[in-house]
């Protein structure tokens, strides 16, 4: 992909007196932005020298909304959510405890060079990696409460079935799987409380604010409130209370994980995230969501309304016992300790095998092992468990007796396919 061109005037110095000393900041002449990837769309990449004395954190923020909190001798932050033909203002200031130095401010407009993907009408920084132009991007996309799921073209959406096995890792991330089977972790209720629900609301939902229960460093990767979080809201049973919101009109989409809501209708939270679904933008590297992977979790739910379709369309969310400390993309956070390269990377897209006979299941057991070949998994968890868990949302509509079938599926019965590289976590 070649760069994106931007304008971009001047070098910027700014002197200003806090803590009682100087705090110098200045960033590097060459702001710069270009594409993430082949079908990441642009980006803007600040960087700066760092000329702080005594700083705590660093704060990025662009117009009148924080984006960013980083930690201390930070010098360069990357924003995803940006379009071509836009322009952008940024702040970039040095904080210690609750006093901040004077900002430096850099404004630029974000220019299409020839070749470079634009990003999808409506969306905030995605390409949607469908080919002839004017073609519509969401064509044969799933839609949920009349928002498509993010572009055809997006990952989630991807028809993986002829994309080649990884031969160095496979074998390796497969076996360290061992003897487990598939397991739905959803259900009709007949058994418990079982599966991931979510909620949808008109655009005109009130919004309500949102507190974060941990250490400010989970709190900066998440997006700020208030969410449209209504006070009926269905909280997921289990230990992980995750709470899913799509809103109508924008479609946008909110997740909360560890959701405790308040007295007054605000929720207490460990992470929360939001989403366009119009856009493949993808969360910054290193950035959790409510998922322990950075990824969306609503995408990649087994859903009944799809299962009676005949068809689900998108690839489907496991958890796995225990995976390595890094990620592919879409997925931008780790959640290990583990340096073993034969543990699976968050965001590795493992499908059962095409020569795996599915013949022998029938109903919607046979309709989601169909998925699972053609679209497959991402891996977006941890579970501890000694299962993969498929995830799924909670609905009388499901046969409980008819999915357990899935569970005669083994790991061994997944491989491994190559889409791109491994980052560090």
């Amino acid at each position: 992909m070649r760069p994106l061109a931007l304008a971009l005037t001047g070098l910027l110095l700014v002197t200003a007196s806090a803590y009682g000393r100087e705090v110098r900041l200045r960033p590097a002449a060459s702001l710069k932005a270009a594409s993430a990837r082949s079908s990441g769309g642009p980006i803007v990449r600040l960087r700066w020298r760092d000329r702080a004395r005594g700083e705590t954190r660093w704060e990025v923020w662009r117009a009148a909304r924080r984006r960013g909190v980083l930690k201390a001798n930070s010098t360069h932050w990357t924003d995803r959510h940006v379009r071509v033909g836009s322009r952008y203002a940024y702040r970039v200031r040095p904080c210690r405890r609750s006093r901040c130095a004077k900002s430096v401010t850099v404004r630029l407009k974000v220019r299409g060079a020839a070749g470079a993907h634009q990003p999808v009408a409506g969306g905030g920084g995605g390409g949607s990696g469908t080919g002839a132009p004017g073609a519509d991007p969401f064509a044969g996309s799933p839609t949920i409460g009349g928002c498509p799921v993010f572009p055809k073209g997006n990952p989630w959406n991807s028809d993986i079935s002829g994309y080649p096995v990884d031969r160095a890792q496979s074998d390796a991330y497969i076996g360290s799987l061992g003897s487990i089977t598939l397991w739905p972790d959803f259900g009709s209720g007949r058994y418990g409380d079982y599966g991931i629900p979510y909620g949808v609301v008109a655009q005109d939902q009130p919004l309500v604010p949102i507190s974060f229960h941990v250490s400010p460093e989970i709190a900066a990767e998440s997006d700020p409130g208030p969410y449209p979080i209504p006070p009926t809201a269905r909280v997921e049973g289990g230990t992980d209370h995750h709470v899913l919101i799509l809103r109508q009109g924008d479609c946008r989409l909110f997740e909360l994980y560890d959701a405790d809501k308040q007295p007054d209708n605000s929720w207490s939270v460990y992470s929360a995230a939001t989403f366009d679904l119009r856009s493949n933008a993808l969360r910054h590297d290193g950035y959790t969501s409510a998922d322990a992977a950075g990824l969306p979790m609503l995408p990649g739910l087994a859903r009944v309304d799809e299962v009676r379709s005949g068809a689900i369309d998108h690839a489907l969310r496991i958890a796995i016992p225990n995976t390595q400390n890094a990620y592919i993309h879409p997925a931008t956070h780790a959640a290990s300790s583990s340096t073993s390269p034969a543990l699976p990377p968050m965001g590795l897209r493992v499908r059962l095998k095409p020569g795996y006979d599915i013949s022998g299941l029938h109903g919607q057991a046979r309709v989601i092992a169909r998925a699972l070949q053609v679209y497959g998994a991402l891996v977006a968890d941890n579970s501890g468990g000694s299962k993969v868990f498929i995830s799924g949302t909670p609905d009388s509509g499901w046969d409980d007796d008819d999915l357990g079938q899935l569970k005669s599926i083994p790991a061994s019965a997944l491989e491994a396919v190559v889409t791109g590289p491994v980052h560090p976590g």
